[in-house]
């Protein structure tokens, strides 16, 4: 018999599944075997079942179409004599292997404006690039470090929890544990409520724009550093909203060129400015605090990698200065940084007036982390190792940096800008490497044709330039580039 074997029953439950496109006639003419052969014969040539597939066992099948299990085996063996199938003792019934198929499947729709851009491989063959980052592409952590007993002990525990839904936002004790490092590595102590779990910085942001956005009526007005980190940027302009440009210089945010009455929501690098690579002022922090107040205006806290710090112990957050009730900072914070971009998580802190607006959101999105991601974080965080593991990278980090700097020292026009961390350089090129202010003071939108080019530091990593401002900008202007 077809399947007889007792290994060929265990493997039934491995067979692909099989739906017919219609239901078999008992008042047709055709009898229901020729039925039955016709349509596995149709779901063959269509590629539904493939080469080299077990089809499921005669019993299964009949009791799944209510027939017979002699229906079930006389299609079986008549496509079997038309080398449609083939059977095996020991191995059960499966799509013939070396079977051709009559019909190719038809190419999948094409979408001209998301196509993309064919390149040639080595053997001039054409394919499809995947955007990965080039050798020197700024902010790429060192991701296979991690791989070390703790880290795979955290994984074996989570595992056994994979069946479990986390709650929307966020798995408690994930929650508390990420608190706790706050408290520790940030010197923010905030309770576990003030934590929302999400995948990551870009994530976070978007929820606080959507949640925002619902309280508003109208598009958001979002003000973000120039220069500053490009993909944040972009976030923001996805979810419709205005974005306008706000001078940095070496200490980060020029707080006192902040506008009034324009703007929504402020996204800031305090702690480590991107790219220049500042870190804001006590002063600074305190008058960007009070404006928001004043002003109504949300502050993002983009906290991407101040952890990582060459030297020193990683910066107090903005956060930690605000009021944990009705404070105007809320933090984005990412393990993608510190332990791997695939990781895909990360978390946000709000103050509890803020958090009113954002939980129901979350809670009608969806929590966007697994629970076994979760519980192998919570699990990584609570051993300490993720302390262990930041402090080993940040001496990796550090001895790259110097690399940097050694083999470019002396070569005429080349300056690498001094910074106290991260996973990027800045290096300046030209007459900005010779001293003076550093760089040209950027703003988007500039229509003067005479307008300076920006340094080679200047590029985002979306390909957009600003353009210089010859003069100061007291009011910030739209960006172009977003």
């Amino acid at each position: 018999m077809l399947d007889s074997d007792p290994r060929t029953r265990a493997r039934s439950a491995r067979a692909a599944s099989l739906t017919l496109s219609a239901p078999l006639d008992r008042m047709a003419d055709a009898p229901l075997p020729v039925q039955l052969a016709a349509q596995i014969r149709d779901a063959i040539d269509r590629a539904v079942l493939r080469p080299g597939e077990s089809v499921p066992a005669t019993r299964e099948l009949g009791r799944q179409l209510g027939v017979a299990r002699g229906v079930v085996v006389a299609a079986y063996e008549q496509l079997i004599a038309e080398g449609y199938l083939s059977a095996g003792h020991g191995r059960g019934t499966t799509v013939h292997p070396e079977l051709r198929q009559a019909m190719p499947p038809a190419p999948a729709a094409r979408i001209p404006a998301q196509e993309p851009r064919p390149v040639r491989s080595a053997a001039g063959s054409s394919r499809l690039a995947p955007r990965l980052p080039g050798p020197l592409a700024p902010g790429m952590p060192i991701s296979d470090a991690v791989d070390r007993p703790a880290w795979r002990a955290a994984w074996r525990t989570a595992a056994a929890r994979a069946h479990l839904a986390a709650p929307e936002l966020g798995d408690p004790r994930l929650r508390a544990e990420i608190a706790e490092h706050l408290r520790r590595m940030r010197g923010t102590a905030r309770d576990a409520d003030d934590v929302i779990v999400t995948a990551g910085a870009r994530e976070g942001l978007g929820l606080v724009l959507t949640a925002l956005g619902t309280t508003r009526g109208r598009a958001l007005a979002v003000g973000v550093e120039d220069p500053g980190y490009p993909s944040l940027r972009g976030v923001a302009a996805r979810h419709g909203a205005q974005v306008f440009a706000l001078p940095a210089d070496s200490d980060g945010l020029d707080t006192a060129r902040l506008p009034e009455g324009v703007l929504d929501l402020v996204i800031v690098t305090p702690s480590h400015q991107y790219p220049l690579g500042g870190s804001l002022p006590l002063a600074r922090r305190r008058e960007l605090l009070d404006w928001a107040r004043r002003r109504g205006v949300v502050i993002v806290e983009d906290d991407y990698d101040s952890e990582l710090r060459h030297s020193g112990s990683p910066l107090p957050t903005l956060a930690a200065l605000d009021d944990p009730v009705a404070g105007a900072v809320v933090l984005l914070g990412t393990f993608s940084q510190t332990i791997a971009p695939a990781l895909s998580a990360g978390f946000l802190l709000g103050p509890a007036g803020l958090r009113r607006v954002i939980e129901p959101v979350r809670e009608e999105l969806g929590g966007p982390v697994s629970t076994v991601v979760q519980t192998a974080l919570a699990e990584f965080l609570a051993t300490g190792e993720l302390r262990r593991h930041t402090a080993r990278m940040r001496r990796r980090y550090a001895i790259r940096r110097e690399l940097v700097g050694e083999r470019l020292a002396g070569i005429p026009g080349v300056r690498v800008r001094p910074t106290h961390g991260g996973l990027h350089a800045v290096i300046e090129l030209g007459a900005s490497a010779g001293g003076g202010n550093g760089r040209p003071r950027r703003c988007a939108g500039s229509s003067r044709p005479d307008s300076a080019a920006p340094p080679s530091n200047a590029t985002g990593s979306d390909g957009t330039e600003p353009r210089a401002c010859p003069e100061p900008v007291v009011r910030p202007r739209r960006s172009t580039g977003s």
